[in-house]
């Protein structure tokens, strides 16, 4: 037991300089250095409409400014003129294991760090409508997550970071792959945004009558309802109309309000894409050309 105590003790003191306090407006949180030259990332929700940003680092406050945001996904990233950071190592989120020992820090108040200690409780989880998001895919760990938390680093035996602590839900911790943080993080240093397709209409989850689904031979009992066509945008030329019911976006299932922002895609802009959708009780299919969507949220 001491020996494992020892380790861990160990392990947080080596991820210190790594690991800095966001205060914002909004609230206070915690970031993690990506990049040795001044790159930070935290939780989008960490950040909230705060127009100025101080981050605590190594005894210093430093002031940052955002490079982008993706609400959607809940990840921020910002940039300090300091260099010569200590970045924390990177790991695999695809080679992690349910009941794999974890590590969750913070340092909300630039102090010394809060660390809590779990397993691995699910990979591959799906947590929606939680801050107006739909994160998929996230690593959910019995590690609980204090307030200041969000932002923070989840991290293995090894000390590399797996996931980017997101929330305290249903008496779990979940996280962000950190497949998907380091994926958002190269297009928002890129492009300042993520870019998301649209489509121009209102719409809300459905349940479909069991005849209908047996008639059409669809395997699934809900689909994602049309309410409203907005002229001149893609649904509408494509002939969407209230009441067309989306099952399918180029043959991935919708089955939820939740779906349709995660397949809006920026890889689908421009582009023409399959859409299958139940009009009455008949299934039919029609094609669409996404746009680029001002409003990330949108669909």
């Amino acid at each position: 037991m001491k020996s494992l105590s020892d380790a861990t003790a160990e392990l947080v003191q080596k991820l210190v300089p790594s690991v800095a306090s966001i205060n914002s407006a909004m609230t206070r949180g915690t970031g993690i250095v990506f990049r040795p030259d001044g790159y930070i990332v935290t939780c989008n929700h960490v950040l909230g409409r705060s127009a100025s940003v101080r981050i605590g680092l190594g005894g210093k406050i430093l002031e940052a400014k955002t490079v982008g945001v993706d609400p959607y996904s809940d990840i921020a990233l910002l940039k300090t003129e300091e260099k010569n950071l200590k970045a924390i190592e990177l790991g695999d989120s695809e080679k992690l294991n349910t009941g794999q020992f974890v590590l969750a820090l913070a340092n909300p108040f630039n102090r010394q760090l809060s660390a809590t200690t779990g397993i691995i409780t699910s990979v591959g989880s799906t947590l929606r409508g939680w801050r107006g998001t739909a994160m998929e895919n996230v690593i959910a760990t019995d590690a609980r997550l204090n307030p200041g938390f969000s932002g923070g680093p989840l991290v293995d035996v090894s000390g590399k970071m797996i996931g980017l602590n997101a929330a305290y839900v249903w008496s779990r911790g979940i996280a962000i792959p950190i497949n998907k943080v380091r994926d958002t993080v190269e297009r928002l240093m890129t492009a300042g945004k993520i870019k998301r397709a649209y489509l121009g209409i209102v719409s809300d989850t459905v349940s479909i009558p069991e005849e209908v689904e047996s008639q059409v031979h669809i395997d699934q009992n809900t689909g994602v309802m049309v309410f409203s066509v907005e002229a001149g945008t893609p649904a509408k030329k494509a002939g969407l109309t209230m009441g067309d019911v989306i099952v399918k976006f180029n043959e991935k299932p919708v089955t939820s309000f939740y779906d349709l922002p995660r397949l809006l895609a920026d890889d689908v802009i421009g582009r023409k894409t399959k859409l299958s959708i139940l009009r009455g009780e008949k299934l039919v299919e029609v094609t669409i050309v996404p746009t680029a969507a001002e409003d990330e949220n949108a669909e």
